[in-house]
């Protein structure tokens, strides 16, 4: 095999892999309920800056007391920062009130419309449509 022939092999495989998990995303409706919203307030313990979709952890007090913690999807990364989101806005213990949708499967998982920090300041989200890739 010819060096340019592996090279153009090695790029095609490179640009195959790159773009599976871009086909595999999922629509807001298949996996989140609209009808469903939740306001959760907890104290964050991570955020993962990552894509296709940034995840923030929430630690949130029960009816009973006990600790759950909900994974929260937001846009990605890049989107995020493009509405003006930082790094350090969202460090562990910070105190956060989030308005998202409840996963249809019923799990302490949900879809990110906004969040509220303690001093009254938005990182607004946006509203889910069912029809506009996340």
């Amino acid at each position: 095999m010819t060096r340019t022939v592996r090279a153009t092999t090695w790029m095609s495989l490179g640009l195959i892999l790159g773009t599976s998990s871009g086909l595999a995303h999922h629509s807001f409706s298949a996996e989140f309920d609209i009808n469903a919203p939740v306001r959760l307030e907890g104290r964050v313990s991570e955020m993962r800056w990552a894509n296709p979709h940034a995840w923030i952890y929430l630690d949130v007090e029960d009816e009973a007391g006990n600790v759950v913690n909900w994974a929260i999807e937001t846009r990605a990364a890049n989107g995020l920062i493009r509405r003006g989101w930082r790094p350090g806005d969202l460090a562990v213990g910070t105190v956060l009130i989030v308005d998202a949708y409840q996963a249809r499967n019923g799990t302490s998982t949900a879809s990110l419309a906004n969040a509220t920090l303690a001093d009254g300041r938005t990182l607004f989200e946006g509203s889910p449509e069912p029809d506009e890739p996340q």
